[in-house]
C-alpha cells in the first residue's frame, strides 16, 4: 500500500500523526529567527535547501513549523511536510533489484523524499526481523539518535507493507543522499533524505544504510566474514571505489533483548 507519510504500525504503540508540539504565534507568511519559537530550536533551511548538515560530523536537530502554528503554509520552515516535489522513477537495476533515479537535476541540499512506512515499537520491529528468512528483503530501518546527555532515541520504520518510493532506494558506500530526522508535529521524526551533492538527471539515488555519510578511504579492504552471528551477509553492488563489499549489518534486532 502506497502512503506518502508514515503511519502507526500494527502494534499501535506509536502514532506519527499525533500532534504534541505547541505551535508558534507568528502571523507573518514566513517565520523568521529569533522571533519564531520553532526557529529558536534551529534555523535549518535556506530556501528549499538544508543548511550544510552533510559537512558536519553529526545531524543537527530539525524542527519544522507544525499544524498548530499560526504562520502560513508557504512558511520557509515548512519543507519536508510538503512531501515529494521532484520527478523520480523506480527502475530495474542490473544487479540490485529495484532502484530509484531522478528525472530532473537536484541541487545540493534539496529535500528529495521521505523514508515512510509503519512506525513500530522495538518489540514489534524485533518480532518482524526474526520472522524473516535469509531470502527476504529487509526494509526495516532502525534510527538511533544519540543525545548530549547519553540517551539514545530509537525509531523503527518498516515500509514492507505500507510505504512510499523511499523503500526502493539502494545502498551506496558513496551515496548522493543523506538522511536527517525532521520533526514536525511530535517527537516522532520523519526520516528525510537530502541531496549531498548536485545530482544530474538520470542518476540513481542512494544513501548509506549504516547512517554514515561516506565510508572512510581504505574501508574496501576490510573484508568482513561472509557470516556473522550465523546470518549471511549480503554483498554490496554499489561499485564505488570505497565499497565495503557487504551491506551494513546491525545484529541488535536479531538478538533477544
Amino acid at each position: 500500500q502506497y502512503s506518502p507519510d508514515s503511519v502507526a504500525g500494527a502494534d499501535g504503540e506509536i502514532d506519527p500523526t499525533e500532534i504534541t508540539f505547541p505551535g508558534c504565534s507568528c502571523r507573518s507568511s514566513s517565520c523568521a529567527a529569533p522571533e519564531c519559537s520553532c526557529l529558536r530550536r534551529g534555523d535549518n533551511y535556506s530556501g528549499r535547501c538544508l543548511r550544510g548538515a552533510e559537512q558536519e560530523g553529526f545531524a543537527r536537530p530539525v524542527f519544522e513549523c507544525n499544524a498548530l502554528c499560526r504562520c502560513s503554509e508557504s512558511c520557509q520552515n515548512r519543507l519536508v511536510q510538503r512531501g515529494l516535489r521532484l520527478r523520480l522513477q523506480v527502475f530495474r537495476t542490473p544487479r540490485k533489484g529495484w532502484g530509484v533515479r531522478t528525472l530532473e537535476t537536484i541541487p545540493r541540499g534539496s529535500f528529495v523524499c521521505e523514508y515512510a512506512g509503519e512506525v513500530l515499537g522495538s518489540a514489534e520491529a524485533r518480532r518482524r526481523i526474526q520472522a524473516q528468512s535469509p531470502q527476504d528483503s529487509n526494509y526495516i530501518l532502525a534510527l538511533r539518535e544519540h543525545l548530549h546527555d547519553g540517551r539514545v532515541l530509537e525509531t523503527f520504520v518498516d515500509p514492507t507493507r505500507v510505504g512510499n518510493v523511499g523503500r526502493f532506494l539502494n545502498h551506496s558506500c558513496e551515496p548522493n543522499l543523506f538522511m536527517v530526522p525532521v520533526r514536525v508535529d511530535s517527537m516522532v521524526p520523519r526520516l528525510a533524505l537530502f541531496a549531498a551533492t548536485d545530482i544530474p538527471a538520470g542518476e540513481e539515488l542512494s544513501y548509506d544504510y549504516s547512517g554514515r555519510f561516506r565510508n572512510s578511504p581504505g574501508s574496501s579492504t576490510e573484508h568482513k566474514p561472509v557470516e556473522e552471528e550465523n546470518t549471511p551477509r549480503k554483498p554490496c553492488y554499489c561499485g564505488s571505489p570505497t565499497c565495503a563489499s557487504f551491506l551494513p549489518w546491525d545484529s541488535s534486532l536479531f538478538s533477544t533483548p
